[in-house]
């Protein structure tokens, strides 16, 4: 039976304080970004604005040019969601049979990818400019999707392989014994057991595509397909101190990812507890 004890009173103040502490930095964003430019260096950071004023916000998703911030999160939209679907697609399969196969090239080929996932991309971003740009992959969305899906992929299947070691093959056989195919046993016995990981590894590739700066920059530079990270540089660039436009655009940017998180949450967490219990 549970007790509410004093003990239990205090881990729960400090839950509370840690939380607070945490969420303190979404408050001066959020407070900032609604300030109108008069509050803005009269006021002390902690107070909240008087005259909560969202101009700031439409003149964000107003820009236009190389700032155009609603076309940006339209392209990183396009990007981050294809690259996803095909990591999940192309990653689970592989890690399907890497970890299932017995043959020695399969845990050569395991070592390989957890190589990949060690080197940094950027050694090898001349020559894959090079590459894309022969295969005419520069400046469009679906090109920066397959690159993307080629350079994450060895974590996709180094995830999605740990977890199908995990998993034992009882329903496999059951499947077999059933008169299931082989691509059977995978879409409709394995690949719904393995929720955990797609949740895992739609996080971790949603958050590095969306922020990816880098890549889009220089795959992607000077064309319409300009990705968000892209469009805030140049919007942010034409801004001096103006705190409040460039604390909204943060804003603008955190929301779609959020959500994203928000919605595989619970697939996460068990990805990292291990479970496979839906």
């Amino acid at each position: 039976m549970f007790r509410y004890t004093k003990l239990t009173l205090l881990r729960e103040i400090g839950l509370w304080a840690l939380a607070l502490l945490f969420l303190a930095p979404f408050y001066f964003l959020v407070t900032t970004a609604l300030k109108p430019a008069n509050e803005l260096f009269t006021t002390s950071a902690l107070a909240p604005p008087v005259h909560p004023d969202f101009s700031n916000f439409v003149a964000v998703l107003s820009a236009k040019g190389n700032s155009n911030v609603v076309m940006g999160l339209a392209n990183s939209a396009i990007i981050t969601a294809g690259s996803i679907l095909g990591l999940v697609a192309l990653g689970s399969v592989t890690g399907y049979v890497i970890s299932r196969s017995t043959r020695r090239w399969s845990k050569a080929a395991y070592y390989l990818f957890l190589v990949a996932i060690i080197l940094p991309g950027q050694l090898g971003a001349v020559p894959l400019y090079m590459g894309a740009r022969a295969l005419g992959l520069t400046g469009s969305a679906w090109g920066l999707i397959v690159l993307y899906t080629g350079m994450l992929l060895p974590l996709s299947i180094f995830l999605y392989s740990n977890f199908f070691r995990g998993l034992g093959a009882d329903y496999e056989e059951a499947a077999t014994i059933d008169g299931a195919s082989r691509s059977q046993v995978f879409s409709k016995v394995v690949f719904p057991m393995m929720a955990p990981a797609t949740g895992t590894v739609t996080i971790f590739a949603g958050l590095i595509v969306w922020n990816d700066f880098f890549t889009s920059l220089i795959f992607l530079g000077g064309s319409a397909n300009q990705t968000l990270p892209v469009a805030m540089y140049y919007y942010i660039g034409s801004l001096v101190s103006q705190w409040n436009s460039i604390f909204a655009i943060v804003i603008v940017s955190m929301i779609p990812i959020l959500a994203l998180f928000l919605f595989a949450q619970k697939r996460f967490i068990q990805g990292f507890s291990g479970g496979l219990k839906g």
